[in-house]
């Protein structure tokens, strides 16, 4: 899910680094597609469906169906980006979803994170969206959050660079690995019943 506040098809630097998880992961075998959730009409609210032409409830189904969700957001004055504070608040849904074994409808599957930003806070964003993302029964795999942080006030966005640092393209890869790897072990031998 790509939490860009621009609508698309405008340039963003969050879909360059959510694109280049997506590539990684699809070399190991997964199976990928995107959505910039701007671009529908997900209303406020913690409920599965919040009526009235809510988007919600397909964007939620596609995040059941998956195996793997990467979660990628700009920082936003050191925070993730308002998008995905949305998307957060409508999986709070998920916490009144529980089944008779005690399991959210999220256990098994796995969330990565990817955050750019022209200032600091990668680190604060990926702890506030991982923690939220366990919170609601999703498996974080090892690894770093797949992040870019340019010069502070900068003018160079990430979708500006040339070359992707080296630094970056390693964790992308390892995270993409880690997160497949994981998927494929959860999907064989799921959680057990408490």
């Amino acid at each position: 899910m790509n939490c860009t506040l621009k609508r698309g098809p405008e340039t963003s630097s969050t879909q360059k680094i959510l694109d280049q998880v997506l590539q990684d992961l699809h070399s190991f075998g997964v199976d990928i597609s995107d959505t910039r959730v701007v671009d529908h009409d997900v209303r406020p609210g913690v409920k599965t469906d919040e009526g009235d032409g809510d988007a919600w409830p397909a964007l939620r189904r596609k995040v059941l169906d998956a195996n793997i969700l990467v979660l990628a957001t700009p920082i936003w004055m050191g925070q993730p980006s308002s998008v995905a504070k949305r998307v957060l608040e409508r999986m709070d849904a998920f916490l009144g979803e529980i089944d008779e074994q005690g399991r959210y409808p999220t256990f098994g599957r796995v969330a990565v994170v990817a955050v750019v930003g022209n200032e600091d806070g990668a680190h604060h964003v990926t702890a506030e969206l991982y923690q939220a993302l366990a919170d609601v029964g999703f498996t974080i795999p090892g690894g770093s959050s797949a992040y870019w942080v340019g010069e502070a006030m900068g003018s160079v966005n990430y979708v500006d660079l040339e070359k992707t640092p080296p630094k970056v393209a390693d964790t992308i890869r390892t995270l993409a690995c880690n997160a497949a790897h994981l998927a494929g072990l959860l999907k064989a031998h799921p959680y057990p019943a408490p």
